[in-house]
């Protein structure tokens, strides 16, 4: 049984603002005009409300919300499969640093060039198929990316050159991800973060990043049964994945595996099931940019994972 102080996400106030392009509604929720999605053309308020019809949204008006760290893990452990745990994940407000800059963002701090689209401004939940041989784990959603489109790496130049990679070794279904409601489809494949909304200035601090790990923690566990391999994009995500790996029992080498592009290790579940572990470094542009990380590295580590 939940406590009784969570509420669902239909009771959640916003804080207030005082920008004249926005709304008070209902609880003092503050929203932009709606807005028609770039695919469907429906319209939707800013930060889009749970259950709305927005597409791919795991939540409902009555999907519980957790507050703090607590009824992160709480939520996080009774979520009885990934469709549960993927609500619950979407409509946490646990973090209030990070609850004001999705929402900042989603409604006066948009990039001109997505000023007339409405911004998913929630947490971003997984993405990918259900029962997943392999598992991605970046870091935190692009304010203007996945806080815009409400899907891991969907909407910005790391999205595109991660899933042209996964398209090329037959992992997705097309080369690109503009927008939730695209098309797009992974294959035995699965796309998770250690932090869930996007934090101001891409970094999270650790208080933030120990909270959201609820999270990650069960989706392991949910998704160990068919898991084969994890390639982690960038040092932060490789020690998150590792410190979540030793968290729900699985045995990790000592000393603890040093991250680097390609680095390699084994991790061991509780059954004894083996689970590749490999590093990438991030796609984000700062390395693809500058020549860091080029389509030909991430191919050559993209191709172990099988």
């Amino acid at each position: 049984m939940l406590a009784s102080s969570l509420r669902a996400a239909s009771d959640i106030p916003s804080r207030p603002s005082t920008a004249r392009r926005h709304t008070v509604g209902r609880f003092g929720r503050v929203t932009s005009p709606a807005e028609p999605h770039p695919i469907t053309g429906q319209e939707f308020t800013s930060p889009v409300p749970p259950g709305s019809g927005w597409p791919g949204d795991p939540a409902t008006p009555a999907t519980p919300v957790a507050h703090d760290a607590a009824q992160v893990i709480e939520l996080a452990r009774s979520s009885r499969d990934l469709a549960e745990l993927d609500a619950r994940t979407s409509v946490c407000r646990a973090c209030p640093r990070l609850v004001a800059w999705r929402e900042e963002v989603a409604t006066t701090g948009r990039r001109a060039s997505f000023a007339d689209q409405p911004y998913w401004g929630r947490p971003v939940p997984s993405f990918g198929d259900p029962e997943p041989e392999v598992l991605v784990v970046g870091l935190a959603p692009a304010a203007n990316g996945a806080n815009r489109t409400g899907r891991m790496f969907t909407g910005d130049r790391s999205g595109d050159f991660l899933y042209a990679a996964l398209y090329r070794a037959g992992f997705a279904s097309q080369p690109d991800a503009t927008a939730s409601g695209d098309g797009l489809v992974l294959h035995g494949i699965r796309i998770a973060a250690p932090v869930h909304c996007a934090p101001p200035a891409n970094k999270p601090t650790t208080q933030e990043k120990a909270t959201c790990a609820g999270w990650l923690d069960r989706e392991l566990e949910l998704v160990g049964p068919t898991l084969r391999s994890v390639l982690v994009l960038g040092s932060i995500g490789w020690d998150a994945m590792l410190a979540a790996a030793r968290r729900v029992g699985w045995e990790v080498p000592r000393p603890k595996p040093r991250f680097g592009h390609g680095a390699e290790a084994v991790l061991t579940q509780p059954d004894g099931r083996e689970v590749r572990l490999v590093g990438s470094y991030h796609v984000s542009q700062q390395n693809t940019f500058t020549g860091k990380l080029t389509p030909a590295m991430l191919d050559a580590v993209v191709a172990r994972l099988r």
